[in-house]
């Protein structure tokens, strides 16, 4: 379909996620112990998300899926201990559109999908304990753009914790780079994400996540950013938490 609205239907804008072929852009998980896939809400549209921020105008509202990467709920059963659940997903970013919000409805969207979850309203059997949101929400809850409502209820709903992850680097960073992050309101400290600074950029952004249910203790959280500003693999930090149950 002709999904980005220019007349042609085989653009990388055309796909459920951006991509000019499928799998750009994908997802893995990788565990140390058996994994395995307990529920896929990748192929729910959009439109059938309860509350969700599309309306018929937007080009393939019947048809559009809400996840542009994919949604997956998975079991991990470390030896000779309780099986964990891992919810993870990949938001679009809430930019690269128009005054119409495309990108930043469904970017909050994506991630207001498992508060439906939790809630029960997917059809599936959410879990109650022992669970561990981990995944790029592509939204910073003070700076840059996009609508806050997904990521607020992320790190504020009780039956989640926010581990507070920070580097002493983000910060560094921030400092020598400044541009965009000197308007920011976040601690810098807890960037995850190293992006343009300056001719329009966001500056630096905390969009990565580790959340788990609130019956973990958090032994200890952080995140990996290189030492020196601009050399690394990613420009996404990697977040880590180390959890033990209560």
């Amino acid at each position: 379909m002709d999904l980005d609205g220019n007349g042609q239907r085989d653009g990388a804008r055309d796909a459920h996620g951006y991509g000019r072929f499928a799998g750009q852009g994908g997802m893995a998980v990788l565990s140390r112990w058996p994994i395995a896939l307990r529920s896929d809400f990748t192929a729910l549209r959009w439109a059938d998300l309860p509350e969700a921020g599309l309306t018929p105008e937007d080009p393939g509202a019947g048809t559009r899926r809400l996840s542009s990467v994919a949604h997956w709920v998975l079991t991990v059963t470390p030896n000779d201990r309780p099986p964990i659940t891992l919810m993870t997903w990949h938001a679009t970013p809430p930019v690269f559109d128009g005054p119409e919000d495309l990108n930043g409805r469904r970017n909050r969207d994506e991630t207001l999908l498992w508060r439906a979850y939790l809630d029960g309203a997917l059809g599936a059997d959410p879990p109650q304990t022992r669970f561990i949101l981990a995944g790029v929400a592509n939204s910073d809850p003070s700076d840059g753009e996009g609508l806050k409502g997904g990521i607020g209820w992320l790190l504020s709903d009780p039956r989640l914790q926010d581990p507070q992850p920070e580097s002493p680097y983000g910060a560094l960073a921030a400092d020598a780079q400044k541009g965009a992050n000197l308007s920011h309101g976040g601690d810098p400290a807890g960037d995850t994400a190293d992006w343009a600074d300056g001719e329009g950029g966001p500056g630096n952004l905390r969009v990565d996540y580790v959340i788990p249910s609130a019956d973990w203790n958090v032994a200890a959280a952080g995140i990996l950013w290189p030492e020196t500003p601009g050399e690394g693999a990613s420009r996404h930090g990697l977040v880590w938490a180390d959890l033990t149950p209560r």
